[in-house]
């Protein structure tokens, strides 16, 4: 059984997003359906389909968030920026590229890599957790290893 590490305030995100996709959007969907069916026959029916995708993609969606909130490894949140942990900001700077990129460690639920946010799971998060200012880190990617040095965590 997977573990999915979050903290707290992950966890309650979570249970509101589920609670919204059961109590508000399922009703929704549900009525939506029953007004599509009204319209008579199905085969030919586009706006029913589309409301049955929709209904299965809902479905999906809250067994997902289901599975996650049970098998939740809720961390308790960390404040000190002496180290990288769940949740810092570690601006890194790769001597390859010669650029500066900076990036947040969150759990698996939380990844955003278009802003920034990678998992502490990640080839990357797991080279950069507990590291420290001035640490140079080893990541072994998939595409290849690579280095990075680590200039500030917040």
């Amino acid at each position: 059984m997977a573990q999915f590490v979050m903290t707290q305030k992950n966890y309650e995100r979570l249970k509101e997003e589920l609670e919204y996709l059961v109590k508000v959007k399922r009703p929704e969907i549900i009525e939506r359906i029953a007004e599509a069916r009204s319209h008579g026959d199905l085969s030919e029916n586009a706006e029913y389909d589309a409301a049955r995708e929709e209904q299965r993609s809902n479905e999906g969606k809250i067994a997902e968030i289901e599975y996650k909130i049970k098998n939740a490894d809720i961390r308790e949140e960390v404040t000190d920026t002496s180290y990288v942990h769940l949740n810092s900001v570690v601006k890194v700077y790769d001597d390859d590229l010669e650029e500066e990129a900076v990036y947040t460690l969150t759990s698996v639920t939380e990844v955003d890599v278009m802003n920034g946010k990678i998992s502490i799971e990640s080839p990357l998060g797991k080279a950069l957790m507990n590291k420290r200012v001035n640490d140079t880190v080893k990541v072994d990617a998939p595409t290849g290893s690579y280095t990075l040095k680590i200039i500030a965590i917040s």
